[in-house]
């Protein structure tokens, strides 16, 4: 299962449980170190804790909590990653235990299948050995730790609350949250609250009985109920009216609604994920509910804006000019240099949102092979000073970068043949890699 023999520490008191786990982990291929109180682990974790790639650790130990074995290893430099196993669940311990840093958490009995999967994803070198062609958001630090969070959100049911700028890709991260999660298979159903009528979102969302109120002639189902076993988006939740806000909050916490002019209740199966541009924080936003916030924000994952992620520029031109020129009949080979340089340097403060405009609007209007920074930027005079310059050291790393990892790409990891490729050694080669933090 595991492409390399891994390290596991597993602090569970109870000796069937415990030994089942040590003897499935040990056929699966892991070094297991088991430790059967908390004094123990503690003791045990002190001086072996780098060398290994997870800890599995119950809550309820005979001596103290697992929380406060966690709690003591957080102190220590290269902390393993705590899974934590209870067959006690609490949904607030759950939110506490994933906001401190653990990667996931399990209730028993679970399958072992499954386990095994989650202990998989959450191990140190899993993460640590993540290809970066496998991140499909960006190449940005900021962005891949956004990714990683989604994936890690995935294996739960608890709502996510998605935060950044307009046009930063809220609705890209919802979406891969919900193709990566086990509810891939049922709708995803988007509904954008400051698009919809205040009068008319209420229907929209829970839906209504025939004659709940003029006009309405049949049974209408709504967005919560379409939705089934899915995923529920609420883009631009803070736009929510301040009634609705109560009837959502019912939502969550009963997992079920009344249609409009109903009387009976209707389960609500899906899992909530919203987004804002707002902050919702209390004290930052007026309208807002403070318990709707809490209930929603129990998983946060932040959209950095394009203009602090430049690595991602140049990525999302190429990826945005293939989309593109797969709907046209042009003939495009690429962006000049010249055009990259200015991307690089404009502010996007439409963000993703604008790049993608902006290059959809220059495939349809360049008359050559190369997209020139006319193309992309025709709304600029030629004399007009451009805002928002980066160093040229920064345009000169990104650009490395960027041709670094188009090698080894190529090369499949390969890094002599990428250096053959750039035309500079391989100890050259290295150094940049380790200056530009690029991975293998």
């Amino acid at each position: 299962m595991l492409p390399e023999r891994a390290s596991v520490g597993l602090v569970e008191d109870d000796p069937v449980m415990g030994g089942s786990i040590v003897q499935r982990l040990e056929l699966e291929g892991w070094d297991v170190t088991w430790w059967q109180t908390g004094s123990e682990a503690v003791a045990g974790l002190g001086r072996v804790a780098g060398s290994l790639d997870l800890v599995i650790c119950d809550i309820r130990l005979p001596d103290m909590s697992g929380e406060a074995v966690f709690e003591e290893m957080a102190r220590q430099p290269n902390a393993p990653p705590f899974l934590f196993v209870t067959g006690f669940a609490e949904i607030d311990q759950a939110v506490r235990l994933m906001r401190s840093g653990a990667v996931d958490f399990m209730t028993k009995p679970f399958a072992m299948d499954d386990f095994l999967k989650r202990i998989a994803t959450g191990r140190r070198s899993t993460r640590a050995g993540m290809r970066l062609k496998e991140y499909v958001l960006g190449l940005s630090p900021a962005i891949q730790h956004a990714e990683d969070l989604i994936h890690r959100y995935a294996a739960h049911n608890l709502p996510v609350l998605i935060t950044g700028e307009t046009g930063s890709g809220k609705e890209v991260a919802a979406r891969l949250l919900h193709q990566v999660s086990a509810r891939a298979e049922q709708p995803f159903v988007a509904v954008n609250c400051a698009a919809i009528p205040a009068d008319l979102l209420e229907s929209e969302l829970f839906g209504h009985e025939k004659g709940a109120f003029t006009g309405a002639h049949q049974r209408h189902l709504g967005y919560a109920e379409r939705a089934r076993g899915g995923t529920l988006f609420l883009d631009e939740i803070g736009d929510m009216p301040a009634a609705l806000q109560a009837k959502l909050l019912r939502l969550i916490e009963s997992e079920s609604f009344t249609r409009l002019g109903g009387e009976t209740a209707v389960p609500f199966r899906a899992r909530i994920v919203a987004a804002t541009h707002r902050a919702l924080a209390p004290g930052q936003a007026l309208g807002f509910r403070e318990d709707l916030y809490f209930r929603l924000a129990v998983l946060p994952v932040d959209i950095p804006p394009l203009r602090q992620r430049p690595e991602d520029i140049v990525w999302l031109l190429d990826r945005f000019l293939e989309n593109a020129a797969a709907r046209s009949d042009a003939r495009i080979r690429g962006f000049s240099a010249l055009t990259e340089e200015a991307a690089l340097a404009h502010p996007w403060p439409g963000n993703a949102r604008e790049l993608r405009n902006r290059v959809d609007r220059a495939v349809a209007l360049t008359a050559s092979e190369w997209i020139m920074p006319g193309d992309l930027f025709p709304d600029r005079s030629g004399t007009q000073a451009r805002p928002g310059f980066l160093p040229l050291a920064e345009i000169r790393d990104a650009a490395e970068r960027r041709q670094i990892e188009r090698a080894l790409e190529q090369t499949d990891g390969q890094v002599i043949k990428a250096a053959e490729l750039l035309g500079i050694g391989r100890s050259t080669l290295w150094e940049k890699m380790t200056r530009l933090g690029v991975r293998v």
